[in-house]
């Protein structure tokens, strides 16, 4: 067993982020998710059981179908999130642009969930205006997804799950 040194970091090496196209993970639905109201995601709380009644409520409210991007738009989104990362001078280790979420694994000085918001608001503008959404259609879901990476193995984990794994690699905690 290695024993790694000690870290002394103010600030995470960056976030594994994901965030969900609209109508793509429901409250309810057999995945699993977060009840945000009860536990606030906390680390080894329970997540919420499947619950079909919950699920077809959810469904119930829905502005619109829920969004599945096409190629061209998985283009356009991946472009969007390079471009943006760069002009921001956040460093972009890996980003992977699928039918019905984001990842992305990025350094930035900033909080996760502005990071996320920023994200999606850029991928949203360059959609638009590449005429592959319609003005009044909500491409994503509330919030995201974010792993701290405080540990150089961690980001390279991180990195290749977003880049070759896709749920087969475990992301060690930290």
């Amino acid at each position: 067993m290695t024993i790694e040194p000690w870290d002394d970091n103010d600030s995470p090496l960056a976030y594994l982020i994901t965030f969900r196209t609209y109508g793509s993970w429901l409250h309810g639905d057999k995945r699993f998710s977060v009840d945000t109201h009860e536990n606030k995601n906390i680390y080894g709380l329970p997540k919420r059981e499947p619950n079909p009644n919950l699920e077809a409520r959810m469904k119930q409210n829905f502005r619109h179908p829920p969004v599945v991007l096409t190629e061209a738009q998985i283009a356009v989104v991946y472009e969007a999130v390079a471009e943006h990362c760069r002009f921001k001078g956040y460093t972009l280790h890996a980003v992977n642009v699928l039918s019905n979420h984001v990842h992305a694994v990025i350094s930035a000085d900033k909080k996760p969930d502005k990071l996320i918001n920023e994200l999606k608001s850029y991928s949203t503008r360059a959609l638009r205006a590449a005429r592959l959404s319609f003005s009044d259609e909500k491409i994503w879901s509330r919030g995201g997804s974010t792993k701290y990476l405080w540990k150089e193995r961690s980001l390279a984990q991180a990195i290749e799950y977003v880049l070759y794994g896709q749920g087969n690699i475990k992301i060690e905690d930290d």
